[in-house]
């Protein structure tokens, strides 16, 4: 069985794999994992997800980092959701989300204490430490990515299972350097020359970024030991179908 893969940036996909996949191109890193660099948001997540089905995937997983929205979420702390929430605030019926699949999942990765709660959507970078805080007051959510519920409604129109693996980046009490979205795009691409001159005319910018990338290098390195398990996780047999 085929397991399709949805990572929006090449740097999250480093933790699952050496190989160079361009954006809206997917690769098999074995024969049973269809890997795609989708790019960043939900339109591209969609595309991407497409794309793997088209391939022959018959179940998805969305994999990559995400933004705590909870206090006690550090950089670095796993997120296995068991629901997501829709920007409109219309949670995904459990039955779609937690599957035979990802209870296998939590057991076998429980050695890295995963956290279960919702996962939330947003369409754009959501920078501000006060709007994260606002977010989960409004949902209760733990944590917010801008793919991963494109991703789940693909899955639930194929009616096939799909898995949410995410990793803390940056902690609900960080706003993130404004240089982060003034260097992304339409597309969800990050422009490095936006991002150079943005640093340039604004160094102070600086110390917030190394921050941000020391936090991101501790979601990767979890995501480096969810990745070991790998085999684990696409081994699991399931019907693959979601009535």
């Amino acid at each position: 069985m085929i397991t399709g893969i949805i990572v929006a940036l090449p740097e999250e996909i480093s933790s699952l794999t050496s190989k160079k996949i361009c954006k809206g191109d997917c690769f098999f890193i074995n024969e049973n994992i269809l890997v795609a660099c989708s790019g960043a948001g939900p339109e591209n997540a969609t595309k991407a997800s497409q794309l793997l089905i088209n391939k022959g995937a018959k179940r998805l997983i969305s994999w990559g980092c995400a933004a705590a929205l909870k206090v006690n979420l550090h950089p670095g702390d796993l997120v296995l959701p068991q629901t997501l929430i829709t920007e409109e605030q219309r949670q995904f019926s459990n039955l779609h989300i937690n599957t035979p699949w990802l209870e296998n999942v939590l057991d076998h990765l429980s050695p890295l204490n995963p956290y279960t709660g919702p996962l939330a959507e947003s369409s754009f970078i959501v920078a501000e430490s006060a709007d994260k805080k606002l977010i989960h007051k409004q949902t209760r959510a733990i944590a917010l990515d801008m793919e991963s519920i494109a991703v789940a409604k693909i899955a639930i129109e194929y009616k096939i299972p799909v898995l949410v693996i995410r990793c803390i980046a940056d902690p609900v009490s960080m706003s993130l350097p404004k240089a982060v979205s003034y260097a992304l795009n339409k597309q969800g691409d990050i422009i490095l020359a936006k991002l150079l001159w943005f640093l340039l005319t604004h160094p102070s910018e600086l110390p917030g970024l190394i921050k941000l990338g020391l936090h991101f290098n501790a979601a990767k390195n979890k995501l480096k030991l969810v990745a070991n398990q790998l085999d684990i996780i696409v081994g699991f047999e399931q019907n693959t179908a979601i009535k």
